[in-house]
């Protein structure tokens, strides 16, 4: 695929959707493409994460391991999805196991790709920032709403 639709589709990512083109470009031109095939794990929950992922084709499963060692699939993404946005600020460990359910393709984001970004362009990390407080506070939120349920 070509630069100029690596940037439509980091345009799309909800994390990167109001930086302008030219800023996209440099994670584009910088980032890699990686294609992977049905059946094949583009991570492991656990692992370290030092990148995120944005899926440029295809669908992948998230899934969970069980206490019993089995594995549930808690999600299927595609097109658009960014898988361990986290990872670009700081080391976290993959909170899910990535599989494609199909032939697909994926733009890794490495985390000192982003860091140079944000620190070439501060106002795109106060734009990140918000984004992820606004992230933060939605989880907050979805956990409150559960707190009624354990009490």
């Amino acid at each position: 695929m070509a630069l100029n639709d690596d940037i439509v589709l980091l345009s799309n990512v909800p994390l990167f959707a109001d930086i302008s083109e030219d800023k996209l470009r440099l994670i584009a031109f910088g980032a890699e493409r990686r294609r992977i095939f049905k059946g094949q794990e583009l991570f492991r929950e656990g692992a370290p994460a030092d990148c995120a992922y944005a899926i440029a084709s295809g669908s992948l499963s998230l899934s969970k391991a069980g206490f019993d060692g089995s594995e549930t699939t808690v999600s299927t993404v595609s097109r658009g999805a960014l898988l361990s946005e986290l990872a670009l600020i700081s080391m976290v460990e993959r909170k899910f196991t990535a599989t494609a359910e199909e032939d697909s393709e994926v733009i890794r984001i490495n985390r000192p790709l982003f860091r140079r970004m944000l620190e070439e362009y501060p106002e795109v990390a106060e734009l990140v920032e918000a984004r992820i407080r606004e992230n933060l506070q939605a989880m907050i939120r979805r956990a409150g709403a559960l707190a009624g349920r354990f009490a």
